[in-house]
């Protein structure tokens, strides 16, 4: 009988597993569903959940505070709720005292309030500290040895505490303010932390939207770093010995010349009107969205793909038949639009205004699909991604 039974185990992960099916509508923060199945799984197993909030909302960690805003909330509703100066608090935070706040968007607090106890409905008392995994891991083998041998260990003599040292980043998340232009996806790419994390730490709506000023928690992995593999470092002069050249003495073989190079047919010119017909690795995969200088250059980890300078009004060409996957805003107003192409690439344009496609259309190759954004200097951003991975735009345009 107890055979038959279905092990609970396996009941949670097959609710797991409906729950995680169930929200794969619509666009997939993360893109791995535009592309070819891009797998961003490895890069959230070391993350946490965030912790619960006590019957105030407030998260205290040891180098700050936070308050998760309930529905409804308003700056001045939680400024009143802990003693606080609501003018204050909203002009820290970058919002109106009295805009209404979605359920779980985290608000900063300036300076620190009464931590959380029993009396504020908290689990714990004080700010959350960081796991002392050496501390934990001794005890259970001493543990471990004394129930072993069946002797009791002596009791140790009390240790006076060592003073705190700062939370290391893996165990308290990193409070980042938003700054002009950014955006949930390039605060993502810029501490390696899926949109998807950055999201329900933070309480963002479907469309991800943040403002200037406002404060994210950005959740880390509480893995320690791998160790460094030991050199073996030998002095100067030493280890390998140096193979002895030949002989000088004996006399270099005759010459032979080189055979003449036969010449070689020059193959057609290509038709670079069709994307079918172009390579995904040729140089003219992709048309030039603009026409233009690149004011800036392709960096992986700076700059996702090239600036390219424009006057403000120019019209932006799709860079290959596709269709149209995501439209979205960054916090300074211009507008971002991604394509996917046929073949698993995406293209992403960004700094544009008087967009001329929706989301889902088919667009094809040189297509308007927006105008250039009035900047000093005005510019286009241009990227190639392959998934989450970002491209050199230059392998892939004329």
């Amino acid at each position: 009988m107890a055979n038959r039974q279905i092990p609970v185990r396996r009941v949670l992960m097959a609710g797991v597993a409906l729950v995680t099916l169930s929200a794969c509508e619509g666009f997939d923060v993360d893109l791995r569903d535009i592309g070819n199945g891009f797998d961003t799984s490895a890069a959230v197993q070391n993350l946490p959940g965030r912790p619960r909030p006590d019957d105030r909302g407030v998260i205290s960690y040891p180098n700050y505070q936070v308050v998760v805003a309930r529905r409804d909330d308003t700056i001045r509703g939680i400024a009143i709720r802990l003693g606080l100066d609501a003018n204050q608090l909203a002009e820290y935070n970058g919002i109106g005292p009295d805009v209404i706040l979605r359920q779980d968007e985290i608000i900063a607090l300036p300076s620190r309030v009464t931590e959380p106890s029993a009396a504020t409905g908290a689990i714990g008392a004080g700010p959350i500290q960081p796991l002392d995994v050496t501390a934990v891991a001794t005890t259970a083998l001493d543990r471990a040895d004394a129930e072993g041998t069946g002797v009791t260990p002596a009791p140790t003599e009390p240790v006076a505490a060592a003073p705190q040292e700062p939370v290391v980043r893996g165990n308290e998340p990193i409070r980042h303010q938003v700054k002009r232009g950014e955006t949930v996806f390039s605060i993502s790419r810029l501490y390696s932390v899926p949109v998807k994390s950055i999201s329900e730490w933070n309480g963002l709506d479907s469309e991800f939207t943040i403002r200037e000023g406002q404060f994210l928690l950005i959740p880390q992995g509480g893995a320690a770093p791998p160790p460094t593999a030991a050199v073996d470092v030998t002095a100067p002069g030493t280890g390998t010995e140096t193979p002895v050249p030949p002989s000088a003495a004996l006399p270099l073989p005759d010459e032979t010349p080189a055979a003449p190079i036969a010449a070689v047919a020059v193959p057609a010119t290509p038709d670079l009107g069709s994307d079918a017909a172009q390579p995904a690795s040729g140089n003219a995969r992709f048309l030039m969205p603009v026409q233009g200088s690149i004011i800036r250059a392709y960096a992986p980890g700076t700059n996702e793909g090239i600036d390219i300078g424009a006057a403000a009004g120019t019209e932006v060409q799709a860079a290959g038949s596709g269709t149209v996957a995501a439209v979205t805003t960054d916090t300074s107003g211009g507008a971002i639009v991604v394509l996917k192409h046929s073949d698993g690439l995406l293209t992403v344009y960004t700094q544009m205004e008087g967009l001329t496609v929706e989301k889902n259309e088919s667009v094809s190759r040189g297509q308007t699909i927006g105008r250039v954004r009035a900047a000093d200097p005005s510019f286009l951003h241009f990227e190639v991604r392959r998934g989450l991975q970002s491209l050199d735009p230059g392998d892939y345009l004329p």
